[in-house]
């Protein structure tokens, strides 16, 4: 506050408080004043060289606004009984220019001590009480950046600054601007309600246009916060136009040429402009040459502009969508202008028609060719045609001008309507007024207007759109919804469903994707596509993003659901686990019934062949190797995973170990090798061969199942899940078949030279079959086992030990049975004995008699 205090000091030092200068301004007496900050003219010669300035563009809304608030003045003054009990307003109202330095030297003028008007606002020191100024209070400014300074000054005097349309957020901080107040609605609720309308229409991309002031720069930011938070919506760009851009210079042009290829190439379904209309005419010009043809969003700035609306050739830019403060029409101020003012003057009126002069009767081609050129043709002596001038009201901004106006007056009313002795006297200060219009809460026509403690109204913004196809003379603004500060966004339905209908934009970006499709964003930066999911992933609707689906799951031919993988394991009803079935269980019945054969003919000559009583055993192993083939159908469990091949490989030694011990006996019993003789004799040992041979393949099994077990496990794919069993240990699983195999090849070999003995019954050779069997069905299954993948896998072991188990069946002790049922004359010890001399007579040996 002090260095506030001390940058109007230094003003008030180079502007004394006796000129006026060279301010255009109107003042009317009264005994309470009223100020005014109006921006009449747009623009001035302000550069970086220092000189005098000087103002230009005339604005014709602006020169309205003033009128409305001399014309509303002049109603209270006018009316009867008097409101403020005979006392009269007066008004001193200045052209600020839109520029800083010119409203803080119009507001210095308007602070000037009441008593003595040529006392300047600053006392000697610092620590002095401020002179209590002529203006009580003050109804401006236009641009937010101008009041925000300006505020800054009256708040040293606590006189009420009421702003008809400055609408940064910035002056709502009532720490920072203790008497700053307004009749329209703060820029939160218009980015809000922006935000909202591009929601509704389904817009995803936008592109939005600032400037480098506290209109312009908060209001993009307040914007570009909002939509970040939307997940589904993308802001192409963001422009901050230089503070300088209204001037349209060489720096204007350059930057005008980037904004406009910005647009041109750009995807963005609406751009948002958010900036003073003075910029706003630069670029809606360039936007005509260029035939941009694009959707626009006004701000409160531009959105009823009529000099923007009423360039040549608007529709080449594209359609206009904008919100505006609540709107009404102020009663008989149209007829108020239309009698060219009551017959009443003012300085800026003379000023006026000193550079338009009222024009004579003309025909109605003339006078709408006129009203269009009224406000382009500011250098000129153009003339006034007062039906034109009266055409030009706009209901929001003058309608905000005159409830600035009542909401003083009703203060005032409550002021001096607290204190009796007042009724009829003036000497109140500026804070007590600024205390009581807080306090006001009351209705003009329509319109009920109180602030909340930020010192804002609660009024809502009624949406409009350019139609630019009802009159070829000039677009037509018309009302087509409205947005309440609550939230509440009111917009036909019909215009909502043609918007949101629109699946692919102009620039062939996707706003939507059929199921099983996501939105991707493409060489531009918002730009978005339909891609197809991948193999595995899913998007349900919506162009919504694409999700992987579980590992039990799959994704459907059309990527918009995940459909459950079909689980896989050797099902019972499988045509090929049937026919193994089939065989297992005739290979249990047929062993049973070998088993029982051999029990009843266990003192013949060809059981005592066979091993004697070593031939149980063996049937025992390949009765548990049949059963062991249906642990590999079913669902695959602990059980049956550890009891299929650990449990195969040692029933399966266990017979093989039978078949050696046996084939021992015979080596032993024929061979006359003195050499060999002796530790033949001692290899003759069947239950040492057999625990032994067993016993190592015990050694194998046991580690393998305690430590390394197999278990059952999943392999999952594309749109299966295979159930199927670990082996626990390659290298145990690996050593157990080897240990087999290398037990088949000893008794292949131990049979292949057995079979130069006597052998009435083929022992020999049908062992050397059977093992060779065996060792083909294991060499064919390791490729197979190896290079096959899916439920076959379990199908092709179960395949293998069934024709392992059938080799021995079938080669070697099928035979023995055929010969106990069918051929029982050789199943006796003469028969032996004869065939073993006549072997050895062919052979020319003696035959030693007993």
């Amino acid at each position: 506050m002090f260095l506030l205090w001390f940058f109007v000091s230094i003003v008030s030092v180079l502007c004394p408080c006796s000129g006026e200068n060279g301010l255009l301004h109107a003042y009317s007496p009264g005994d309470i004043i009223i100020g005014g900050l109006f921006p009449l003219h747009m623009k001035t010669n302000r550069s970086t060289i220092h000189g005098p300035l000087s103002c230009h563009a005339y604005d014709l809304q602006m020169f309205l606004h003033i009128q409305m608030m001399i014309y509303a003045i002049r109603e209270i003054n006018q009316r009867k009984p008097s409101d403020l009990h005979n006392l009269t307003i007066g008004y001193d109202i200045y052209d600020t220019c839109g520029d800083v330095s010119f409203a803080i030297r119009a507001a210095l003028q308007l602070l000037k001590n009441q008593s003595d008007p040529q006392r300047c606002l600053i006392p000697d020191n610092s620590q002095a009480v401020l002179p209590e100024p002529k203006t009580k209070a003050v109804i401006g400014e236009r641009y937010s950046e101008v009041s925000i300074a300006v505020a800054q000054v009256f708040a040293l005097s606590s006189v009420a600054q009421i702003s008809y349309a400055s609408t940064s957020e910035l002056l709502s901080r009532k720490f920072k601007f203790p008497t700053f107040l307004r009749t329209i609605s703060s820029d939160e609720h218009q980015t809000k309600a922006i935000a909202q309308l591009v929601v509704r229409f389904n817009w995803k991309t936008v592109a939005i246009v600032g400037s480098d002031d506290e209109y312009g720069k908060y209001g993009s930011d307040k914007l570009a916060h909002i939509f970040n938070d939307m997940n589904d919506l993308c802001i192409e760009f963001i422009d901050i136009l230089p503070g300088n851009f209204s001037k349209n210079n060489s720096q204007t042009h350059v930057r005008l040429a980037e904004l406009v290829n910005n647009i041109n190439e750009s995807s963005a379904e609406a751009v948002i402009m958010f900036t003073k209309n003075t910029n706003v005419d630069i670029i809606m010009e360039a936007a005509i040459k260029h035939n941009l043809n694009r959707t626009w969003i006004a701000s409160d700035s531009w959105s009823t502009s009529t000099k923007v609306s009423a360039l040549p050739g608007m529709e080449r830019a594209g359609e206009v969508y904008g919100f505006i403060s609540k709107r009404n029409e102020v009663p008989s101020f149209k007829d108020y202008v239309l009698s060219v003012f009551n017959g009443t003057t003012d300085a800026i009126l003379e000023h006026y028609l000193s550079h338009h002069p009222l024009c004579s009767n003309r025909s109605d081609e003339k006078r709408e060719s006129n009203c269009s050129l009224l406000s382009s043709q500011e250098g000129s002596k153009q003339c006034l045609d007062i039906s034109c001038l009266a055409e030009c009201i706009d209901q929001h901004g003058s309608y905000n001008v005159y409830l600035a106006v009542q909401v003083i007056v009703e203060g005032l009313r409550r002021l001096l309507k607290r204190d009796d002795q007042r009724k009829h006297s003036s000497k109140f200060t500026a804070s007590e007024l600024l205390v009581e219009i807080k306090k006001i809460n009351f209705t003009v026509d329509t319109t009920q207007i109180f602030f909340n403690p930020d010192g804002d109204p609660n009024f809502g913004y009624d949406i409009v759109y350019w139609n630019m196809t009802e009159s070829r003379q000039r677009v037509h603004i018309k009302t087509i919804g409205e947005y309440w500060p609550e939230g509440k966004i009111k917009i036909p339905d019909d215009l909502v469903r043609e918007k949101r209908s629109v699946v692919v934009t102009v620039y062939n970006c996707s706003k939507t994707c059929t199921s099983g499709q996501e939105l991707k964003k493409q060489n531009k930066q918002c730009c978005t596509g339909c891609v197809p999911c991948a193999d595995g992933e899913f998007s349900a609707e919506n162009g919504e993003t694409c999700q992987r689906c579980s590992v039990e799951m799959y994704s459907s031919p059309q990527r918009d659901k995940c459909l459950n993988k079909t689980i896989q394991f050797l099902r019972w009803s499988d045509p090929f686990v049937i026919i193994l079935s089939c065989l297992d269980v005739f290979g249990i019945i047929v062993t049973i019934v070998f088993a029982i054969l051999f029990a009843i003919h266990r003192s013949t000559p060809i059981v005592k062949a066979v091993g004697g009583y070593l031939c149980f055993l063996e049937l025992f192993s390949l009765l548990v190797c049949f059963c062991l083939t249906f642990s590999f159908t079913g669902l695959p469990t602990a059980g049956s995973c550890m009891a299929g091949l650990p449990v195969f490989g040692l029933a399966f030694s266990l017979c093989i170990s039978c078949i050696l011990a046996n084939l021992l006996q015979i080596l032993v019993g024929f061979d006359f090798d003195t050499r060999l003789g002796s530790w033949m004799k001692k290899l003759n040992q069947p239950v040492a061969v057999v625990i032994i041979v067993f016993g190592i393949q015990l050694a194998l099994c046991v580690p393998w199942l305690y430590f390394y077990p197999p278990f059952p496990d999943r392999k999952i794919f594309d749109m299966a899940i295979l159930l199927r069993c670990d082996k626990g240990s390659k290298k145990f699983f690996i050593a157990t078949l080897a240990y087999n195999a290398f037990l088949a090849l000893s008794c292949f070999l131990f049979a292949f030279k057995g079979k130069q003995l006597p052998d009435l019954y083929k022992n020999a050779s049908l062992i050397t079959t059977s093992m060779l069997l065996f060792l083909i069905i294991w060499i064919l299954f390791i490729p197979i086992y190896i290079n096959l993948f899916g439920v076959y896998k379990r199908a092709i072991e179960s395949a293998a030990v069934t024709i392992s188990s059938y080799s021995i069946l079938g080669c070697h002790l099928a035979p023995k049975c055929y010969i106990m049922v069918f051929r029982k004359e050789i199943n006796n010890q003469q028969a032996i004995t004869e065939y073993i001399r006549k072997h050895y007579e062919r052979n020319n040996m003696a035959v030693v008699r007993s």
